[in-house]
């Protein structure tokens, strides 16, 4: 069964998540990131602590290109999304947007994520899930870039 490869998480900036002039820590864009992916891939049905546990598998991020745009503001609504661009046969590359929520969905953050799929004992590459690749499009197989 395939699911739509486009999915939103919903931000709103809180003061622990800025600096002093109140606009978000460039870090935390990450965290935010981290958190939209977490959820994607539960909305898949896959959880992450029952995909450890059952499977031996964790996802662990190998690269991050993240182009900063403009900057979001303590109270901003966000969204971040998550779209697989590519899959291979131990990792699969995310592109995941940042946007302030307003009449223009102003483009704040645009990244793209590799992550890499590993046996949680030996931290050695295994197979993407097949509870995964089942939610992603067969023409990402073998693709590199997005």
């Amino acid at each position: 069964m395939q699911e739509s490869k486009f999915f939103e998480w919903p931000v709103r900036v809180y003061y622990e998540d800025t600096d002093a002039a109140g606009v978000v820590y460039y870090a935390n864009y990450l965290r935010f990131m981290e958190r939209a992916r977490t959820e994607w891939l539960s909305h898949l049905g896959i959880e992450l602590a029952e995909l450890e546990a059952r499977e031996r598998i964790v996802f662990v991020v190998t690269r991050v290109e993240m182009d900063y745009l403009r900057g979001a503001h303590l109270g901003d609504r966000l969204t971040v999304s998550v779209e697989p661009i590519s899959l291979s046969a131990a990792s699969f590359t995310l592109a995941q947007r940042v946007r302030k929520l307003a009449s223009s969905d102003e483009l704040l953050i645009d990244a793209r994520v590799t992550l890499a799929c590993l046996n949680a004992d030996r931290w050695r590459p295994v197979r993407t899930p097949a509870a995964l690749r089942a939610h992603l499009p067969p023409s990402l197989s073998g693709s590199t870039k997005g």
